[in-house]
């Protein structure tokens, strides 16, 4: 639900409704990702920059409804989200900076969650085939502008591709996110993802048994709009 309808659902003011939501994502955050296991398809998604919330915003002019980036193609102004997922649905999601990604940026976010002897699965870019090196992975190639989306029958990035387009959809309904609370939405869709096949009540069950695994404190400051 959107906040003004959480807020008249509990009979709570907005601004307790956006804390509550966040303390909750917060927690289910702090149990962090999984392992990747096997053949993992890895691919990046952009979102643009967004500081919503925040008052005074004075290295450029306010948006309005969003906007759109001053510059053509992927730049600064973009915040590139890292996915990748394995064939038994565990998946990485998180932000990784701003504009194009390097080897060292795509090992912060995955360097430690690839289990030994899993297989990339990536496109050409150049920064991944880096990262692979660095790693000592073995990798697969997958030249979607040449028009090549399987190799060798098994080997892809639609699955990730797909969840891309879900993502991107799923949060349209937020009318843009911050980006300093993003990786806490992405965390939020990976959550319903992995939970998809349960009945909502189950699923409501889950996410609250997960929580309460591990202790996460925030205080209110950082929560609050600067």
């Amino acid at each position: 639900m959107t906040l003004p309808k959480i807020a008249n659902r509990l009979h709570i003011h907005v601004s307790t409704a956006f804390y509550w939501r966040h303390k909750v994502l917060y927690a289910l955050r702090s149990l962090g990702h999984d392992a990747l296991n096997g053949i993992v398809e890895s691919d990046e998604t952009f979102f643009l920059e967004s500081h919503k919330g925040r008052r005074r915003v004075t290295f450029r002019k306010p948006r309005k409804r969003g906007g759109v980036a001053k510059k053509r193609g992927i730049s600064k102004e973009q915040v590139c989200v890292l996915v990748a997922m394995d064939r038994n649905g565990d998946i990485v999601s998180q932000n990784a900076g701003n504009g194009r990604i390097t080897a060292v940026e795509i090992d912060a976010v995955l360097g430690t969650r690839l289990a030994p002897g899993s297989l990339l699965c990536k496109d050409s870019a150049k920064n991944y085939v880096a990262f692979a090196k660095m790693m000592g992975l073995h990798h697969e190639v997958i030249t979607v502008h040449k028009g090549v989306y399987v190799r060798k029958g098994i080997y892809h990035v639609q699955h990730v591709n797909a969840y891309h387009r879900r993502l991107k959809k799923w949060i349209e309904r937020f009318q843009g996110v911050a980006t300093k609370y993003l990786d806490n939405y992405l965390f939020w869709f990976r959550f319903l993802e992995r939970y998809k096949e349960i009945t909502p009540y189950e699923a409501k069950r889950s996410i609250l048994r997960n929580m309460s695994k591990r202790a996460c404190g925030v205080t209110v400051g950082y929560l609050r709009a600067v």
